[in-house]
Order: structure tokens, then C-alpha cells, then sequence
């Protein structure tokens, strides 16, 4: 039996939140180029300890190192996908939405890149809002 994936991004968000629930150490999953890129954004921004990408005979996979405080609660405490292959979700620079009042961070897949929401304004450009991660 395969399994056919429809939505890989919100399949990655899934992982992750199973692993943060699970307090597990790390997660592996399938990489593609917007999923490093997702992750590389995950790293820099302190949500998870660090990340790499192994070769498989399959294909590759990205193990990411999940970061929770002292008392064992995660960095992460909430992941949504918001663009979906049923409804994307577009914005303009001046449109791109703040999560959790600046608390959050929202990942864009603009022309030049997957970058933060931060970034995108600061570059004045807009594109397709991916996730949001608080």
C-alpha cells in the first residue's frame, strides 16, 4: 500500500505537533525545498534547536531537533497551516498578518523566497502565507 500525500505542508505541521506532543527529542520528515526552507525559518527564529538533511535510499530526510524549555513545554506551542490546496491565501506586503500580536512568526512563499512575514514587509513583498508558528 502507498500512501499519497495531497498536502505535504500540513503534513510536515502534523508531524511536528505529534512529536511536540509526544515530547519526542526529534522528528524525521520528507524533505522537499519548501519544507528546508520552513525549517531553516523554524531554526533561526529559536523554535527548534537545530535541524539536518540526510540522504535515504528513498529520497531525503529533514530530522529536526525539537527545543522545549526547563519544564519540559515546548518552544513551539501552536502551528496552522493557513494557505491550503483548496484555499490558498495570498497577500500583499501591507497585508501581511501579525500572529499573536508580534509574538508569533507567519511564513510566507514569496518571488524571492520563503521568508518570515517580518522580512517580507521589511523586502516589500508579498506572496502566499504558508503557516503560522507561535
Amino acid at each position: 500500500m502507498t500512501l499519497m500525500l495531497t498536502d505535504p505542508v500540513s503534513d510536515y505541521l502534523t508531524r511536528l505537533r505529534n512529536a511536540i506532543t509526544a515530547q519526542h527529542a526529534e522528528v524525521e520528515v520528507p524533505a522537499s525545498r519548501l519544507k528546508r526552507e520552513m525549517t531553516r525559518i523554524l531554526a533561526e527564529q529559536g523554535y527548534i534547536d537545530g535541524y539536518s538533511v540526510e540522504p535515504t535510499p528513498v529520497g531525503d530526510v529533514i530530522r529536526i531537533q525539537l527545543k522545549y524549555t526547563d519544564g519540559r513545554r515546548s518552544v513551539v506551542i501552536g502551528l496552522r497551516r493557513i494557505s491550503r490546496p483548496g484555499r490558498r491565501r495570498y497577500v500583499s506586503h501591507d497585508e501581511i498578518p501579525r500572529v499573536m500580536g508580534g509574538m508569533g512568526t507567519a511564513i510566507l512563499s514569496t518571488s524571492v523566497g520563503v521568508m518570515t512575514g517580518h522580512e517580507a514587509k521589511q523586502r516589500g513583498v508579498g506572496g502566499e502565507v504558508v503557516a503560522y508558528v507561535w
